[in-house]
């Protein structure tokens, strides 16, 4: 049985999918019932921390790793299931992997490395020479085909390894941090280059990344990955808004969105609000929120910060904060401040004051988000 092959993208099913490794004599779970369904011509990003267990879906899907329960199925057809004893070899998956390393041959020249798979495969001659040429043309080294490795840039040497990936024609691309290893301008630009290629060949993709940047400028949708498991699944513009959990929100967004940790309490009105501690400020509490937030509970109050602005002191009677630093933040002034037990920062277009001075920080009421002290959102 072979996993169905042609041109385009396969919908890609994982159900409850569980990995675990036996390490130095203990289980580490890697991957902790895990439920995602890829759609057809997906970018799907897989954005997390090391060790949350990007890479091991990656090799579980790939056929590297076989799960310990759970299944895995290609347009409908199980892939891998120990209960069911399947598992396909991933040469029959008909998938395509790029690493971090591009593991490229050094005395081959780009059109014998972008060959390789093919000939490994018994492909003709004849059909080898043309799928490198189409392959080499897809990322733009048609010039370099006669080069050895040792004679490319680092972008043009990941280019090569994307082309030895897509010679196949696969269903399905799996990339394992592809650009870490190039400096800000090459993974600027080869990350387009990657966009453009997935978005023309239709094929589904998954990318496996920590840098929220790179997850959220090319992701269709984004899995933020946290001990094993989804912490949440959305468009790059639904995490950001709307981020489901603290972790969350610390890890999309750059500059990330500021977390104060309040106390709920009764003002002298009588109504249920929200303190910051060791500061005169405080939020009312939304009458729906109320049981939501015990008496005497914490929670996080988070807002980006591009949602608040900075005014003098004799003005309103937003946050006291006194300034701890400022830096130029490409147009922007990032302004880093304090207030009572709390540290946070705000985006100002037009910045002119000093470290040590106080301010007011007024933040757009919209654009407020609760969490919970364990992190999840109220």
């Amino acid at each position: 049985m072979t996993a169905q092959a042609g041109a385009g993208g396969m919908r890609v099913t994982l159900e409850k999918i569980v990995k675990v490794h036996q390490s130095k004599g203990r289980r580490v779970t890697a991957v902790d019932g895990i439920d995602l369904t890829v759609e057809p011509g997906e970018l799907l990003a897989l954005l997390g921390p090391s060790g949350c267990g990007k890479s091991s879906l990656l090799d579980l899907l790939a056929g590297l790793e076989s799960p310990t329960s759970g299944e895995i199925r290609f347009d409908g057809e199980t892939v891998s299931s120990p209960a069911r004893r399947i598992s396909l070899s991933p040469r029959d998956r008909n998938v395509a992997m790029v690493f971090q390393s591009y593991a490229l041959y050094p005395h081959l020249t780009v059109r014998e490395n972008i060959a390789f798979p093919l000939r490994v495969g018994g492909a003709a001659p004849a059909s080898i020479s043309e799928a490198v040429r189409a392959a080499a043309a897809d990322v733009d080294l048609a010039d370099l085909l006669e080069a050895k490795p040792s004679e490319l840039s680092g972008g043009q040497r990941q280019r090569v390894a994307i082309a030895r990936a897509i010679v196949r024609r696969p269903s399905l691309f799996l990339m394992d941090e592809p650009l870490s290893n190039l400096d800000a301008r090459l993974r600027h630009a080869t990350r387009a280059r990657i966009k453009a290629l997935q978005r023309r060949l239709g094929v589904t993709t998954l990318y496996v990344t920590h840098d929220q940047q790179e997850a959220m400028a090319l992701g269709d949708r984004v899995a933020v990955l946290k001990s094993g498991r989804i912490e949440q699944l959305g468009t790059p513009a639904e995490l950001y808004a709307r981020p489901a959990t603290a972790f969350v929100a610390r890890f999309t967004g750059n500059p990330p969105m500021n977390l104060l940790r309040m106390r709920r309490a009764v003002g002298e009105s009588g109504r249920t609000r929200l303190e910051l501690p060791g500061a005169d400020w405080f939020l009312d509490l939304p009458e729906q929120l109320e049981r939501e937030v015990p008496a005497g509970a914490t929670v996080l109050l988070g807002f980006r910060p591009e949602h608040a602005s900075l005014s003098p002191m004799d003005r309103g009677n937003g946050l006291q904060s006194r300034i701890e630093a400022g830096e130029r933040f490409g147009r922007d002034s990032l302004i880093r401040l304090a207030s009572g037990r709390g540290s946070f920062s705000v985006l100002e277009r037009e910045f002119r004051g000093e470290t040590g001075e106080m301010v007011r920080v007024d933040i757009e009421p919209g654009e407020i988000r609760l969490f919970r002290d364990d992190g999840e959102e109220v």
